[in-house]
């Protein structure tokens, strides 16, 4: 049943995308259904529905439009951004890019088999700029949510570092506040891992938070654009100061393990799957701004 054929005038907490996806306004949050009565035409607000079962007896059966309502509650509550909203496995179009197709294929397989069958255990999407990986974990974040009932969020790996930052000498939110939705979350997509530059702060952080979801067996899903390769030796730079040092390092581009130290590299091949994408970059040969 689509969301038009249930008339909700207010609908809470949804995004943006949602909202405008299906031409609607968003106020302070709130999505106005222009021109629509405050009743589901089927269930008149009750929230369920008669059904006919097979022996001719009626029952009632849960509305769709409850279904709608709390599959919008969830996508909203996962902090997808507005960018991202179309992004779902359908939408994702691999071409004859064999790994792309892989790629594709395993996604589609994880979200059938979680979560009974990953175990806890995640998704680690490498490869170039420009490949689709954001899209793809997105798409699994929003079919886990739509088809198996998961709650997920979704986190750009710097943009997480920075609210940590951010919460220091504030009296208002602290650094745990911030981390708790991350820990407990079923599923949470951390994108562009190692992106940041590389310091003692940073890999500590992530250390803490790769760790926790790691003992929870909680599912993560992660986009990063470094290879998956072990910690480069970096033994010509010893007999320079560490802060010099770090300093060369952070401007090196070098490996995942480079990135978020070897042990924690070590530690992502334990609780994910991982994926190697590779490809031409799809927004400069098909997605290229411009005001046409």
């Amino acid at each position: 049943m689509a969301w038009g054929d249930c008339r909700v005038r207010r609908v809470s907490s949804l995004g943006w995308g949602f909202a405008e996806e299906r031409g609607v306004g968003l106020v302070d949050g709130t999505a106005i259904l222009e021109g629509m009565v405050d009743v589901c035409a089927i269930c008149e607000g009750s929230g369920f529905r008669l059904v006919e079962r097979a022996d001719g007896t009626r029952a009632a059966s849960r509305c769709e439009c409850q279904v709608a309502r709390r599959e919008a509650r969830a996508i909203a509550a996962a902090r997808i951004p507005r960018r991202y909203m179309h992004c779902t496995l359908d939408e994702y179009v691999p071409g004859n890019n064999r790994t792309l197709n892989t790629a594709l294929m395993q996604a589609r397989n994880f979200v059938k088999a979680y979560p009974f069958e990953t175990n806890g255990n995640g998704l680690l999407l490498t490869g170039s700029i420009g490949v689709g990986k954001t899209h793809l974990a997105v798409g699994m974040l929003q079919a886990l949510i739509s088809e198996r009932g998961a709650k997920g969020l979704f986190y750009d790996y710097r943009d997480l570092l920075k609210e940590i930052q951010n919460s220091y000498g504030r009296n208002d939110v602290s650094e745990r506040q911030i981390l708790a939705p991350v820990f407990d979350a079923e599923v949470l997509v951390l994108d562009e891992l190692g992106a940041a530059k590389p310091t003692d702060w940073v890999w500590d952080t992530v250390q803490h938070i790769l760790n926790t979801r790691y003992n929870d067996q909680k599912t993560t899903i992660i986009t990063t654009n470094y290879a998956n390769d072990k910690e480069s030796d970096g033994t010509q730079w010893d007999h320079l100061p560490k802060a010099q040092r770090d300093a060369i390092r952070a401007q090196t581009v070098g490996t995942l393990g480079d990135r978020i130290t070897e042990r924690m590299r070590s530690r992502l091949q334990e609780m994910c799957v991982v994926v190697e994408m590779t490809g031409e970059d799809f927004r400069q040969k098909v997605k290229r701004a411009s005001f046409a």
